[in-house]
């Protein structure tokens, strides 16, 4: 297996899903700041030149869900994704939350406050996309009340999905007075297999470019 990834970027959802299953895989570094998402060799395998893509034998995939969810898939002894439907079912929905509800408001802010050139920012937005994150928040803040992770007990499929979006929240300020996600992201970020934080990988591209 391939996967295909850079520093602080969504691929550390699926790297984090590789590290839990135990598999051996080649990381590829596709240096966005450098382009490299935009060659031509690149775009065969996402033409939408994001990250991460994971490539495995003929299966080329990408969307970062996806991808944890295909893992889990393909290696059910794991538990990342459970046999029961109905806890199958609950995995699905808190992913399609995340990525719906909770994904979608941080990449707005982060396209407002420094993706977009200065003349397309609209601060108008990254106020509403923290309002609007919040909001959700909070009902996920709520389900964890009593919870270890976000379906039972267990380590699963979901939390690979959202440790990585708590962590990219804590990074905008946003858990503020959301004290079990804040607490959850840190329990995630505890286990042996979790990736590097955020800060800290971007911290580790600043200095290789430097």
């Amino acid at each position: 297996m391939k996967l295909y990834g850079f520093g602080p970027t969504r691929s550390l959802r699926a790297m984090w899903a590789l590290r839990e299953l135990g598999i051996d895989f080649e990381f590829v570094s596709v240096d966005l700041l450098a382009g490299e998402a935009e060659t031509p060799e690149f775009l065969r395998l996402n033409p939408a030149g994001k990250l991460p893509v994971l490539v495995d034998g003929d299966l080329v995939l990408t969307e970062s869900a996806a991808i944890v969810l295909y893992l889990a898939e393909k290696h059910p002894e794991s538990g990342l994704l459970p046999s029961d439907l109905g806890t199958r079912a609950q995995i699905y929905k808190w992913v399609m939350f995340a990525m719906t509800e909770l994904e979608q408001p941080l990449w707005r802010i982060a396209r407002h406050t420094f993706l977009y050139p200065e003349a397309r920012r609209l601060p108008a937005d990254v106020d509403l996309a923290r309002e609007e994150f919040r909001q959700m928040a909070a009902i996920l803040d709520r389900h964890m009340q009593g919870r270890t992770c976000i379906v039972g007990e267990t380590f699963s499929a979901a939390d690979c999905v959202i440790a990585y979006l708590m962590d990219w929240a804590g990074e905008e300020d946003l858990l503020d007075g959301l004290p079990q996600l804040r607490a959850y992201m840190e329990r995630m970020y505890a286990r042996p297999t979790a990736p590097p934080r955020i800060a800290r990988a971007f911290a580790e591209v600043q200095a290789a470019s430097a």
